[in-house]
């Protein structure tokens, strides 16, 4: 038996950036913890926060979000590796692609694929593994509300299936729109969980959370691997040294990626935190999310939408939850 102590955290996307500083956080603050940083490539990230912690609690497991038979793949890992009840999931991994559309092996649109049905298929699997206080934590961006004036294209949600599978007009140069709009998604699935999540906990005594938090534009982070060279090189080298000046100039919601990981560690782990579920956080304030993110209809499309395009047969019932509720 796993006591109290001993829990487990996986964090997406945590060899660089946000997620590197987030898990950097979350292993200083709960070194009883196993805490996991799953991606496509190891780069040595888990090896270099135990070396920085002087511990041993940070391991690396392979995961590509963009393909369905990887995530099962993982999944049937984690059930291998006898790992102490999962008490956080934080979906941090996504990518931003600024031209054509481009898509998943399975054939989604790849920044829907990987930030929005990559991790709801993540969700469903290892749910069985959940703490009865599991906390669900997915990275979401201010650009999903247009009315933040970001100078990205305004989100909007149609259907997922459009999101999916996007009309011919929105395939060419529209990569930005596609991020926006997945983070829209993002919050619009926060959303139905956390109605689930409520119905759940009364039936069963559990008590499962879910939040979204936006970590402010983060110069400097990995988002803009898929631009070009000038713009890599502005972000990557003159950026970084500008977050006090662009504060000014631009918006506060400008940070550094060790100031957001560890406000994302904060909603993963943090005990003034607890049992809040359905929010939506700028960093570490609580602020209202879209007009659009609100809409049920809309949150109820792309859960229907995500159950019937990418779980199997025998994983239906894992995907809606009808187990518990």
């Amino acid at each position: 038996m796993f006591s109290r102590s001993q829990r487990s955290v996986l964090v997406t996307g945590g060899t660089i950036g946000l997620g590197y500083q987030c898990t950097l956080a979350i292993a200083r603050e709960c070194p009883t913890y196993e805490v996991i940083i799953a991606s496509r490539t190891d780069n040595g990230a888990a090896e270099s926060i135990n070396t920085l912690l002087g511990q041993s609690n940070v391991r690396f497991m392979k995961l590509d979000l963009s393909s369905l038979a990887n995530i099962r793949s993982f999944a049937e890992a984690w059930d291998k590796a006898n790992l102490p009840p999962l008490y956080s999931l934080v979906c941090n991994a996504a990518l931003q692609f600024p031209g054509a559309a481009e898509y998943t092996e399975d054939g989604f649109e790849k920044t829907f694929g990987i930030d929005h049905v990559g991790h709801a298929l993540l969700f469903s699997l290892l749910r069985v593994h959940l703490a009865d206080t599991a906390r669900i934590v997915i990275t979401g961006s201010g650009t999903h509300d247009p009315a933040q004036k970001s100078g990205m294209p305004d989100a909007f949600y149609n259907t997922a299936e459009e999101m999916a599978h996007p009309l011919a007009k929105y395939t060419q140069d529209n990569g930005r729109q596609h991020y926006t709009n997945t983070k829209l998604a993002s919050v619009l699935y926060m959303y139905a969980l956390h109605r689930r999540f409520l119905v759940i906990n009364k039936k069963t005594g559990k008590h499962w959370t879910v939040t979204t938090m936006d970590p402010g534009l983060m110069p400097g982070t990995g988002l803009a691997r898929q631009a070009n060279g000038f713009e890599r090189f502005l972000w990557h080298k003159v950026l970084p040294h500008m977050i006090p000046l662009l504060r000014m100039l631009i918006s506060p919601n400008i940070h550094t990626a060790r100031e957001s990981g560890t406000a994302l560690a904060r909603l993963a782990v943090g005990e003034d935190v607890e049992g809040l579920s359905g929010r939506y956080f700028e960093g570490r304030r609580e602020i209202p999310s879209s007009k659009d993110s609100l809409d049920e209809a809309k949150q109820e499309d792309l859960w229907k939408w995500t159950i019937d395009a990418v779980a199997r047969d025998e994983e239906k019932a894992a995907f809606e939850l009808k187990d518990l509720l």
